[in-house]
């Protein structure tokens, strides 16, 4: 590998990571792959010509296995996108007087447990690699929400899932604090609603389709993971590698509708 090649380890498979992958991979970044699905995180690595391994990232042995395998390969970790999470909705997640345990519990374990895991180990690899032509040692860029700053009663009533998001910022902005003189950056991004597979739901109901018009007014309609994965993509490289601790929204109006 070049010495001005990047390495970036995304997490997940499918929607924003997907799209991400393929826009990085354009810009000459080789890209590592982690999912706990195997059939798309290989085709999405094949896609790419990167590398990938599968694993459940709420386990810290089976991370651990994950970035170990990164850095067989490519000796370095540039950039970290937390990209993985899920609608708890299935598991019971809703209002928060009908949110059931399990439906809290799998949904703070996939999108904060994980975020949290991959975060430590690759911050641990980081920390310890020679710092780059800018002297930076790396960023990461964790995946919260809209909702967790702008909620939507209505059609958008999971609170686990808003809790989740609104954790994220507070550890991106902890992060961020505590790591920027170790010349490590650290952002999150926040979308409105994206047609990505967690969004079938949204994607197939008319009324949701019709308060897109008014809420999501610079689209009329769902983002498209390119257009998150475009903003991901700028976070993660040198061209932001002054910009730390922000949480970038990517909402097409959400915020101010």
């Amino acid at each position: 590998m070049k010495s001005d090649e990047k390495v970036w380890l995304l997490t997940g498979s499918t929607g924003i990571a997907a799209a991400t992958a393929r826009l990085a991979a354009q810009a000459g970044v080789h890209v590592f792959v982690v999912s706990n699905d195997d059939a798309s995180c290989r085709a999405l690595a094949a896609e790419v010509n990167g590398d990938f391994f599968v694993a459940d990232l709420t386990h810290s042995e089976q991370v651990a296995a994950a970035v170990a395998a990164c850095l067989t390969k490519h000796e370095r970790i540039d950039a970290l996108f937390n990209v993985v999470g899920i609608s708890g909705r299935r598991f019971g997640d809703g209002p928060l007087h009908e949110c059931t345990e399990d439906g809290w519990d799998v949904t703070m374990a996939v999108n904060v447990k994980t975020a949290f895991l991959m975060s430590r180990e690759v911050l641990r690899v980081m920390l310890n690699q020679t710092p780059n032509v800018h002297g930076q040692r790396g960023a990461i860029l964790q995946m919260t929400s809209v909702l967790a700053v702008a909620p939507e009663a209505k059609h958008f009533a999971t609170h686990a899932y808003a809790a989740s998001k609104g954790a994220l910022i507070s550890l991106t902005k902890a992060l961020a604090a505590y790591y920027a003189s170790h010349k490590i950056r650290v952002n999150a991004i926040a979308p409105a609603l994206t047609r990505t597979p967690m969004s079938q739901r949204a994607q197939h109901d008319p009324v949701i389709l019709e308060f897109m018009r008014e809420k999501q007014p610079l689209s009329e309609n769902l983002l498209d993971a390119d257009d998150v994965a475009r903003a991901a993509l700028f976070l993660l490289s040198d061209d932001a590698r002054y910009i730390t601790g922000e949480i970038l929204s990517v909402d097409a109006g959400w915020q101010v509708s």
